[in-house]
C-alpha cells in the first residue's frame, strides 16, 4: 500500500501527484532543486519538498528515483527529456519501473498489482512538464484518484 508520493516538483506529472497525494491525504515529499526552480517559477511551499544543494534537475530526478521503492512514469508516447532521464536512472539503480503511456489504456490493477509485487510504499511518479504534455496533468489527476481510492 502506497504510505508516500513523492515528486520532484515541476509542473505537469510531478504536480498533479503531488495534488492528489494532497487532496486524499496520502504523505507527500520528494526533492526539488535550489530555490525550488520550476518552469513556472519557485514552487509553492503546499508543496512538502527538500531542496537539493544544486539548482539543476537531474539531481533531484536521480535522488527521487534513489529514495523511492518504485518509480510510477507517465507518458504521451515515447519518454523524452527529464521522463527519459528518470526512466534510465531507475534502470541504472535497478528501481522498479512501471510506465503509463496516457494515449494507451492501462487498467488501474495492471498498476495497483506492480505497486503490491514489488512492495511499493514510497512511490515516486514522473512524468513531462505541463509545456510539453499541456493535457497529461487531468489524465494524471484521475488515473491516480482512481488509484488510490481502490486502496493501492
Amino acid at each position: 500500500m502506497i504510505e508516500k508520493i513523492v515528486s520532484g516538483g515541476q509542473t505537469g506529472v510531478d504536480r498533479a501527484a503531488l495534488d492528489v497525494a494532497i487532496a486524499r491525504g496520502v504523505a507527500h515529499g520528494g526533492w526539488c532543486p535550489l530555490k525550488r526552480r520550476a518552469e513556472d517559477g519557485r514552487i509553492a511551499d503546499r508543496y512538502l519538498l527538500t531542496e537539493t544543494p544544486l539548482e539543476e534537475y537531474r539531481q533531484r530526478t536521480r535522488w527521487n528515483v534513489r529514495d523511492a521503492d518504485g518509480t510510477l512514469i507517465f507518458t504521451e508516447g515515447v519518454c523524452s527529456g527529464g521522463t527519459a532521464l528518470t526512466r534510465r536512472y531507475a534502470l541504472k539503480l535497478e528501481k522498479p519501473l512501471f510506465v503509463v503511456d496516457v494515449r494507451r489504456p492501462c487498467p488501474i490493477e495492471a498498476v495497483g498489482e506492480w505497486i503490491i509485487a514489488e512492495g511499493i510504499r514510497i512511490l515516486n511518479i514522473a512524468g513531462p512538464r505541463r509545456s510539453s504534455a499541456p493535457a497529461i496533468e487531468t489524465q494524471v489527476v484521475a488515473f491516480l484518484t482512481e488509484l488510490l481510492d481502490s486502496a493501492y
